[in-house]
């Protein structure tokens, strides 16, 4: 029996939680479109979000970054992907909780290290500490995003499709918010 989504899928959570791979694989399940917040903002701005940072700087990233949520909020249902500090904004909170339903993807700190630390794509972490930023920036986050409709535990020997699993579990617990076909 499959299920069709009513509202949105919005995947919050920390870099490396594991937002674009689960959310692609969880669309795939679902048979709905995946979008990427920060893909959309790259293409709209022609540069990657490391020089959208670098040149413009963090706030106007940020609000961008809500312009380009709201618009991908007000289409047909899909599952999305938003960078790590998207869900910090309460105007991103409200406009998520009006149209979609928010899934934290939860990875403790070092599950999310031994994912990104190889990665140059991340400018928060262009530090020289950038395990201890990552950690910082964990502890200080958490409580926002708990405040996140759904929560699923990352796990080290989980694949990508058993979090997607997990994911589409924690929905369908959701009344109201899938319809059986």
């Amino acid at each position: 029996m499959k299920a069709r989504l009513r509202r949105t899928v919005v995947l919050v959570g920390m870099m490396g939680a594991g937002k674009t791979a689960v959310g692609n694989a969880l669309a795939r399940a679902l048979g709905l479109p995946f979008l990427d917040s920060d893909e959309e903002i790259e293409r709209a701005a022609n540069r990657s979000v490391a020089e959208i940072f670098a040149r413009d700087g963090e706030s106007f990233f940020r609000e961008k970054e809500a312009q380009v949520i709201r618009r991908l909020l007000s289409g047909r249902p899909c599952v999305l992907s938003t960078g790590g500090g998207a869900f910090l904004a309460e105007a991103n909170r409200q406009a998520i909780a009006e149209r979609g339903v928010s899934v934290w993807l939860k990875a403790d700190a070092d599950l999310l290290w031994q994912r990104v630390r190889h990665k140059p794509t991340r400018p928060l972490l262009r530090v020289p500490d950038p395990k201890g930023t990552l950690r910082a920036l964990l502890e200080a986050r958490e409580p926002i995003y708990a405040l996140a409709d759904v929560t699923v535990e990352a796990r080290p020997d989980y694949s990508i499709d058993e979090m997607a699993a997990q994911v589409i579990e924690a929905l369908a617990a959701r009344p109201g918010l899938m319809d059986r076909e």
